[in-house]
């Protein structure tokens, strides 16, 4: 397995209660070489928690997560992190803000320019490199965000809600650059998502979580090729059984039933 999570455990303190709260518990999950893995889950499940683990940002947990036969115990080149709410350098231009993981490295000047000027030409923000981050839509920032991960060659690509924050149309057009952009590279992505439909559009398998403490409900395999009807019948029975599963889960923690 290129991704494997062996036995992932991870609690928090209530220090209200002193108590213990389980967060997630005993996942194991496995992924291949240049899959698309969508997370999703009712909110608080631990989305957010189990790509920090995997991105080596959280080690206070049980079990062991491994990329490519290497442990990940602290955070590595190899994972790279999108963030939904973009993080770009604001007093950096667009290119700058590309270029900077190159910059830390000590990359020429001249050389990381050069690799991001590229990013820049192949993400089509051309003319648009010196400007600031203010001064482009959220669809463009985003996209800024995913070439200063990609720029960094990493091995495994984690996303965190990355298009949560986008108006309904951005965030289609982004749905597709972001297919574009792996047909191309292959690169191994897992996806965290609240949208049941971006989920089934872009992803080879969906992982649902239950409610906190977060364990797999199912996981969905989904083998239709690229690109993909959005309306299609295969489409619309994976989005209503993924629907039913959460509305479920939702129903037996509802107070009422409790």
């Amino acid at each position: 397995m290129y991704l494997e999570l062996i036995q992932i455990r991870k609690t928090f303190v209530n220090p209200k209660q002193d108590t213990e709260v389980v967060a997630i518990d005993r996942i194991d999950l496995q992924i291949e070489k240049g899959q698309f893995i969508s997370i999703v889950g009712p909110s608080g499940c631990g989305k957010t928690s189990l790509l920090r683990i995997i991105s080596g940002l959280e080690n206070s947990y049980e079990g062991d997560v491994f990329l490519d036969g290497k442990k990940i115990q602290k955070p590595e080149s190899e994972v790279g992190l999108v963030f939904q709410q973009y993080a770009l350098f604001p007093w950096r231009t667009m290119c700058k803000n590309i270029e900077i993981g190159l910059e830390i490295m000590g990359m020429r000047k001249s050389e990381r320019r050069a690799i991001a000027m590229e990013y820049i030409r192949s993400f089509g923000m051309s003319g648009f490199e010196d400007r600031y981050p203010y001064q482009l839509s959220g669809g463009m920032q985003q996209r800024v965000a995913i070439a200063r991960t990609l720029i960094m060659n990493p091995k495994v690509v984690l996303m965190d809600e990355p298009f949560g924050s986008l108006d309904s149309q951005t965030r289609n057009d982004m749905q597709e650059f972001l297919m574009d952009l792996r047909q191309k590279r292959n690169d191994t992505i897992l996806f965290v998502t609240h949208n049941v439909d971006e989920s089934v559009f872009l992803s080879d398998r969906i992982v649902v979580l239950s409610k906190r403490p977060a364990r797999i409900l199912r996981i969905f395999e989904i083998n239709t090729p690229h690109p993909r009807d959005r309306t299609s019948k295969v489409a619309n029975d994976i989005r209503r059984e993924v629907i039913e599963i959460l509305r479920q889960e939702r129903i037996s923690h509802s107070p009422v039933n409790n």
